[in-house]
């Protein structure tokens, strides 16, 4: 298998899935990817001197997240399901985290409107895996849990394809459970997959309340790729560290929470070989039901069976 090394130019970076542009790198299934990249914002977040220059951006299909990509993989057919390896990241130094910008539902029901907009400028350590900001003269420090919050490719041949939601073929998923020792399997959507990637987090918690988590970029980032044809999805699920995950995205809270259910009772079914209401039952006692995000307009919750559930 190959390691690809992708570097960090105008000419790597798209802010949509499309499958209509010359993709960056044909790659084998099985490869390897290693790259940078800029934060979500286009390295115009927070004030640090630090950060990457920004590019300048398309007007045609740069209006999202500041991705790497596409990347093309011949094999990959529609309807087979991409396994994507989590190897390796690394934060760069600085991130961002912005409240109070959004004239949303969230904000009216909250009273944030009588609040200014504040951004809130992290210094990144990842030695000490610790990021501190400064409100108001006070030192906050959290531990970082560095993941990459999008994740995916084009829902369909055609067309520019926004970057802001989770859809069943990836996409802005903004799942913490993603970090490295995490494979994510996601429905392959169109022939050559055409696969984006970036919107690093340097940490975030379920929901990402404001909007935002701590957007930073990754000054390291590894993937594995590979082609499996003997896993057939409809919606993504992941193995992750913390237990297997399945997803459900919707409008509708309620229906992303049946969604990512309904994965899980299947997965069940092929772990254990139980009926979908032996897991149910069964379920109902190991299954932790997390909201995933709650601001990327279809919203994400995610269903965990941990590694230690059951025995």
């Amino acid at each position: 298998m190959t390691t690809h090394h992708i570097e960090l130019t105008r000419e790597s970076v798209i802010g949509s899935f499309t499958a209509e542009i010359k993709p960056i790198l044909s790659i084998e299934s099985g490869d390897t990817i290693r790259f940078k990249t800029l934060d979500a914002g286009w390295g115009n977040g927070g004030s640090y001197k630090e950060r990457t220059r920004p590019f300048t951006r398309r007007a045609d299909i740069d209006n999202g997240h500041a991705l790497i990509g596409p990347i093309y993989i011949p094999s990959a057919k529609k309807g087979m399901t991409l396994e994507v390896e989590i190897k390796h990241l690394k934060t760069g130094s600085y991130g961002w985290t912005s409240a109070g910008q959004y004239p949303n539902w969230q904000n009216q029901m909250l009273h944030l409107t009588e609040f200014k907009e504040i951004t809130l400028d992290w210094k990144l350590d990842h030695t000490a895996n610790q990021g501190i900001c400064d409100i108001n003269g006070r030192s906050f420090t959290v531990t970082l849990n560095p993941f990459l919050g999008v994740l995916g490719m084009p829902p369909e041949e055609t067309g520019i394809h926004s970057t802001s939601p989770p859809r069943f073929c990836g996409g802005n998923i903004d799942c913490k459970e993603l970090i490295v020792g995490s494979k994510l399997y996601l429905p392959i959507s169109i022939d050559g997959a055409y696969f984006s990637v970036g919107d690093g987090h340097a940490t975030q918690g379920d929901g990402e309340v404001c909007g935002q988590a701590i957007e930073c970029p990754m000054e390291e980032a590894e993937l594995t790729l590979t082609v499996r044809d003997d896993i057939e999805l409809t919606k993504p699920r992941a193995y992750t560290p913390a237990g297997w995950i399945t997803f459900g995205f919707a409008e509708d809270l309620n229906e992303a929470t049946v969604q990512a259910l309904d994965g899980m009772l299947t997965l069940l079914g092929e772990l254990y070989g139980l009926n979908r209401v032996e897991a149910m039952a069964l379920g109902s006692s190991v299954i932790d039901l997390r909201i995933t995000q709650i601001v990327n307009g279809v919203k994400g919750v995610h269903a965990l069976l941990p590694h230690d559930a059951l025995k």
